[in-house]
């Protein structure tokens, strides 16, 4: 009976925590009703990997409120990021399940890949020699800007079940407790633009030399391009791919809602 009581007490302690860490999650989103957030869990991660890496941190970012961004920006980053925004209620499921099956072809892709480089080496010792290991798939999400926008404020970045679940409930909280505009408010002023780039204000004066005010349809349209990999679209922000796929954005700027 003493072990049963041991592991009962320990379940207990877990719940508990659980329990305890929903509840600091509610209340650091509910403050954000009234409070701008200063920082977010990807940006202290980040100041941390450019002072152990590089031994500098190079930090751009300044608020800026819903208002004074320009009108652009918010129908380029919805039109490229989610489409859907301002109807959802935070989670989209037909663009996981989409994003689930892509990921399973690229996986069976890549399975395929590997067997048949397999069989050469097994065939021939010079085909050994020259067989590569096959590519990670890359991995498509489905994530809605409030799902970026808690995984960016409070989670870690590893792909578990356990913090996708944990995102899918800061996610409730955020579309519960804040308006659409206000979780479009904070994604814009934290997102990342590049390397210590982060925010629509420091993104428009970094890349266009304007402030966030005064974007365009074409430049706005070009930062939402660079969302997904802000890193590598920043060493060639006027690639002929950022320019193309900016112009498939702006057609598409027309027909979503802004909040």
């Amino acid at each position: 009976m003493k072990p049963l009581r041991e592991a009962l007490r320990l379940l207990a302690l877990v719940i508990v925590c659980a329990l305890a860490l929903q509840l600091y999650f509610l209340v650091r989103v509910a403050l954000m009703t009234v409070v701008d957030p200063q920082s977010t869990s990807f940006q202290r991660s980040e100041i941390w990997r450019l002072l152990t890496q590089k031994h500098q941190v190079a930090w751009s970012q300044q608020w800026t409120d819903y208002g004074a961004i320009a009108l652009p920006l918010k129908r380029a980053v919805i039109a490229s990021e989610d489409a859907g925004f301002v109807d959802h209620g935070g989670v989209e499921w037909d663009a996981i399940e989409r994003a689930r099956g892509r990921n399973q072809k690229a996986e069976a892709r890549i399975a395929q890949q590997a067997e048949q480089l397999a069989q050469r080496a097994a065939r021939s010792a010079r085909a050994r020699k020259a067989a590569t290991p096959a590519r990670e798939p890359k991995i498509v999400g489905g994530s809605t800007i409030s799902q970026q926008l808690a995984k960016n404020l409070f989670l870690a970045g590893e792909r578990t079940i356990i913090r996708k679940g944990q995102e899918f409930v800061v996610t409730m909280m955020l579309e519960t407790l804040l308006s659409k505009q206000r979780i479009l408010e904070i994604y814009l002023n934290n997102v990342e633009w590049g390397e210590g780039v982060f925010g629509a204000e420091a993104a428009a004066r970094h890349y266009f030399h304007v402030g966030a005010r005064q974007l365009g349809n074409e430049a706005s349209a070009r930062l939402a391009v660079m969302l997904p990999a802000p890193k590598r679209f920043e060493q060639r922000p006027g690639s002929a791919y950022v320019v193309g796929r900016a112009s498939t954005v702006m057609a598409r700027m027309g027909a979503v809602a802004t909040p």
